[in-house]
């Protein structure tokens, strides 16, 4: 079983995973992705038995579950990074802290075809994609182990093990470090402030929107003052919305509409470049609300982290983000 383990200096928890089973060997080709072929791929229409039997799935009338006939499809991670059977198992080890790997890691195939991207799909199919994450995420909810979950792209060469368009939907039983950073630099604004940052920040891009990509009625979208990465962006409600899953029709109308324009931007400027992009939602808890406000990140792999900003902490971004959002604008 995975186990978390705990840093007990940066408070951080890591995933240790050894059923992934690495030898050192292993490590010399970990960028290079499986051959593409759609004949081996797992995620393809058709090839459903390839796969663990499917969580949930949006399917024409009429079709049987782990068959074709789906448009979106759900489906436990074969070698996943947290397993929903168990108990949580936190124990001490000396002066350490750790405990069973519990949760839910899941994979969401986006598309049936093995040719198709979020880029060049309908925008209804975006759509769908989006109910589906709302829909499970939702479902999670209801189980009361699990304190936290996020959604995770990761696309293209050196990034993902699969070329098929697809995501991940990940819940665990504690919040993650990131997540802890966001909250307490939300809740401290807050203290002081009454506001939510989110909120304020939404209000700073409208009012000098150099570095605003997209807006329409109900999202915004923008490279961050201190973006990390060349042409890093961010998609947040314009109202204040903590939770992800409780976003109406119209939201998620609007949802995909924002992510597909963007992934299209980035696509026509950087070409068959690899990106992530991570969703981060309120902790499954009402203490939240008031001061965290839900929002996606979208990453473009062009710039390695190295030994400095392994060691401090700071990110060396080679491009401002009031121009990569004028390039992306303009794109």
């Amino acid at each position: 079983m995975p186990q978390l383990r705990k840093d007990p200096i940066l408070k951080q928890w890591v995933i240790v995973s050894p059923e992934r089973g690495k030898r050192p060997g292993d490590f010399q080709n970990m960028n290079a992705m499986p051959p593409d072929d759609p004949e081996k791929c797992p995620f393809c229409e058709g090839h459903e038995k390839l796969t663990p039997p499917e969580t949930m799935a949006f399917r024409k009338s009429g079709t049987s579950p782990n068959e074709p006939g789906w448009w979106v499809r759900i489906i436990p991670d074969r070698d996943p990074i947290l397993i929903p059977s168990g108990n949580s198992g936190r124990v001490g080890i000396g002066m350490f802290d750790a405990m069973n790997s519990i949760g839910i890691h899941e994979v969401l195939v986006e598309v049936p075809n093995h040719d198709q991207t979020l880029q060049s799909v309908s925008p209804n199919q975006v759509r769908e994609v989006v109910w589906a994450f709302k829909q499970r995420l939702l479902e999670i909810k209801k189980n009361p182990r699990f304190k936290h979950f996020m959604i995770v792209k990761n696309s293209g060469r050196g990034v993902s093990s699969y070329s098929h368009s697809h995501s991940h939907i990940v819940a665990t039983p504690i919040i993650p470090k990131r997540i802890e950073e966001e909250l307490d630099g939300a809740r401290e604004y807050f203290h002081y402030h009454d506001r939510c940052i989110f909120c304020d920040i939404v209000r700073q891009e409208q009012a000098n929107p150099v570095r605003v990509i997209y807006q329409d009625a109900f999202f915004i979208a923008f490279c961050p003052f201190a973006s990390r990465f060349p042409f890093e962006m961010m998609v947040t409600p314009i109202l204040h919305q903590p939770f992800f899953e409780a976003i109406d029709s119209d939201h998620v109308t609007g949802f995909a509409a924002v992510l597909q324009s963007l992934l299209k931007r980035m696509e026509k400027l950087l070409t068959n470049i690899p990106y992530n992009f991570i969703l981060h939602t309120s902790p499954i808890s009402e203490t939240c609300r008031d001061f965290f406000h839900w929002h996606l990140e979208i990453i473009p792999k062009l710039t390695q982290v190295a030994g400095f900003e392994w060691g401090s902490g700071f990110y060396i971004n080679p491009l401002p983000p009031e121009d990569a959002a004028k390039y992306l604008r303009e794109s």
